[in-house]
C-alpha cells in the first residue's frame, strides 16, 4: 500500500463516530490560503532571528497545531527573541515572565485582592492572560511555581478561588529553558513536559547569519522604535489566527494513519530501553502536528512522511530512558528513530 492510500483512505462507514465527531473538511482555498499566511510569518521571524528558518516555521506549525512549545538551550542564542518576533508578527498580545526561584503562582495566573473601597475581593490577572505567553527560563522556578500553568496550558483557563476564568484566542505558550545542568535550575515536572507539543533548540547561528544579526542589532533603530522588535511586519491578525487554528484540525487524517500512530506510541512503551513511552496527549498532539505540517505544505491530508517529519520535536521531551541505556550513551533522538524505521506504517 502506497503513502498516498494510507493518506487519503475514508472510513469504511460514513455514520461512524470518528466521522460524526470530525470538524468540516479543509477545502484546497482554505489550506492554501494558511499556508500562504504561515510563510509570510516565517518570512518575517527570518528578518530578526537570522538563519533559524527551521526553528521558526517548527514555531508556526505548533501554533497552527493549537499547542505550546519549550525551547531548551543555552542563553543569547535567540530564544526570547522568536518569541517575541512571532508575537510581533500575528498582532497578538504578549506577556513575558521572567520564572525566578521566589516566583510565586499567583504571580503567573493571578490572585483575589481584597478592594477596601468595595469591600469585596477583585480578580487581577495575572500575566497569563494573554495570547502569545513568553515563560522566560520556566526552569529556574520551582515545581510548584511551574505547576502554574498546566490548567492554562491544557484547558485555556484559569481556576482561582472557585472560579474559572476563560484565556483569549490564540493562547500559546513559549517556554524556554537552560540547561539542567546549569546552576539555579530544575527539571521540569513530567506533567509539564508532557503539555509542551514540541520541543525545540536554536544552537549557533552560522557565522554569515551571526554577521547579519550583528548589523542588524547593533545598528540605528528607526525613529519612534525602541527595539528592533518595533520592526517586525504584522503579518496577520489573532482572530484569522485562531480561526486557521480551528481549519487545520479539518486536514484528514486516515483511520491508518491514525493506527499507523498508535502503533508507535504503542512501540515506545514496550520498548526495553525506555521506562516512560509516549502518552496518549503525545499521540494527539502527533496527529495535530502532522496535520499543521500538512496544511504548511498546502494538502488537505495527512501521509505517513509528515508523521516522520514531526515525530522528533513532538516526542523527543518526553521519552525517559532506562539507566542502562543512558549509561551507553543512548538518547532520545536514537529510541524514536529506532521505534520509527521499526514500526510499518501498514
Amino acid at each position: 500500500m502506497t503513502q498516498d492510500d494510507l493518506a487519503v483512505q475514508a472510513p469504511q462507514d460514513p455514520t461512524d463516530a470518528h466521522s460524526r465527531s470530525a470538524p468540516p473538511t479543509l477545502t484546497e482555498s482554505q489550506v492554501q490560503e494558511i499556508a500562504a499566511e504561515a510563510e509570510g510569518i516565517i518570512a518575517e521571524i527570518a528578518t530578526i532571528v537570522e538563519g533559524k528558518d527551521e526553528v521558526a516555521r517548527t514555531a508556526v506549525l505548533v501554533l497552527l497545531a493549537g499547542g505550546h512549545l519549550l525551547i531548551e538551550d543555552i542563553p543569547g542564542v535567540g530564544k526570547t527573541m522568536l518569541a517575541k518576533s512571532l508575537a510581533a508578527s500575528l498582532g497578538a498580545a504578549r506577556h513575558r515572565i521572567q520564572f525566578t526561584p521566589d516566583l510565586l503562582p499567583g504571580d503567573v495566573t493571578g490572585a483575589s485582592v481584597f478592594n477596601q473601597a468595595t469591600g469585596e475581593f477583585e480578580f487581577r490577572p495575572g500575566a497569563v492572560f494573554t495570547q502569545i505567553l513568553l515563560a522566560d527560563e520556566i526552569n529556574r522556578a520551582s515545581p510548584k511555581t511551574q505547576s502554574a500553568l498546566l490548567e492554562a496550558m491544557e484547558e485555556r483557563q484559569v481556576s482561582v478561588d472557585g472560579t474559572t476564568y476563560p484565556l483569549a484566542e490564540p493562547f500559546m505558550v513559549v517556554a524556554t529553558a537552560n540547561p539542567v545542568e546549569m546552576e539555579g535550575t530544575y527539571r521540569l515536572p513530567e506533567a509539564q513536559r508532557d503539555r509542551f507539543l514540541a520541543q525545540t533548540s536554536m544552537g549557533y547561528p552560522v557565522p554569515g547569519a551571526e554577521a547579519r544579526m550583528l548589523a542588524a542589532q547593533t545598528g540605528p533603530i528607526r525613529e519612534g522604535d525602541r527595539d528592533v522588535i518595533d520592526a517586525v511586519v504584522t503579518r496577520t491578525s489573532p482572530e484569522r489566527i485562531a480561526a486557521h487554528i480551528a481549519q487545520v484540525r479539518g486536514v484528514f487524517a486516515s483511520p491508518l494513519i491514525l493506527d499507523y500512530v498508535v502503533r508507535l506510541a504503542q512501540a515506545t512503551r514496550s520498548h526495553p530501553q525506555v521506562t516512560l513511552g509516549a502518552s496518549p496527549r503525545a499521540a494527539v498532539h502527533l496527529v495535530r502536528a502532522a496535520k499543521a505540517k500538512a496544511a504548511l505544505a498546502g494538502r488537505i491530508f495527512v501521509t505517513p512522511q509528515d508523521i516522520a517529519d514531526v515525530i522528533m520535536p513532538v516526542w523527543r521531551h518526553r521519552l525517559h530512558l532506562t539507566p542502562q541505556a543512558l549509561s551507553r550513551g543512548a538518547s532520545a533522538e536514537d529510541l524514536v528513530d529506532q521505534v520509527l524505521r521499526g514500526t510499518p506504517q501498514a
